[in-house]
């Protein structure tokens, strides 16, 4: 994982991600099952599913195009990158952006109702498990803007 904050590319630390509610971990993709059950037992996850994007997905532009304006969800968005890389923009407790790169092995849950955006990198190819306390939180709400933000 690298993160950095995006209008200035000065590092974002570990400590400066757990302040504003962001948690990253890295995890062995071929026996991370234990941690994941872990973390769904303390943080009250019910569910996991898998979830990939590839350069041969059918509308792959209009799928892509719902997940980089920003927006929140009512509940934490949870991700392990079994594969691939892909880029979270986060805002920070003071608006401000925060780019979070992640690579295969990295976790990272993004705080419920807080506004983030997601891209996939040049190779359109990335490979997640999620984690779900419910279903309900997962409909984008998008965040009015007058301008146009930088990326």
């Amino acid at each position: 994982m690298k993160a950095y904050w995006l209008d200035t590319g000065v590092p974002v630390t570990n400590e400066e991600l757990k302040r504003n509610g962001v948690d990253h971990r890295k995890f062995n993709v071929s026996n991370y099952q234990d941690d994941l059950d872990k973390i769904k037992s303390s943080q009250g996850y019910i569910d996991q599913d898998v979830v990939a994007i590839t350069p041969a997905m059918p509308n792959l532009k209009e799928l892509l195009a719902k997940f980089d304006k920003e927006h929140y969800h009512t509940l934490d968005e949870v991700r392990f990158v079994l594969e691939g890389d892909g880029i979270f923009d986060i805002r920070s407790l003071e608006d401000e952006w925060m780019r979070v790169e992640v690579t295969t092995g990295d976790y990272i849950s993004v705080p419920a109702n807080r506004h983030h955006r997601f891209y996939c990198t040049e190779s359109n190819n990335i490979k997640c498990v999620r984690l779900f306390k419910d279903g309900s939180g997962w409909t984008p709400i998008y965040r009015e803007r007058l301008e146009p933000l930088s990326t």
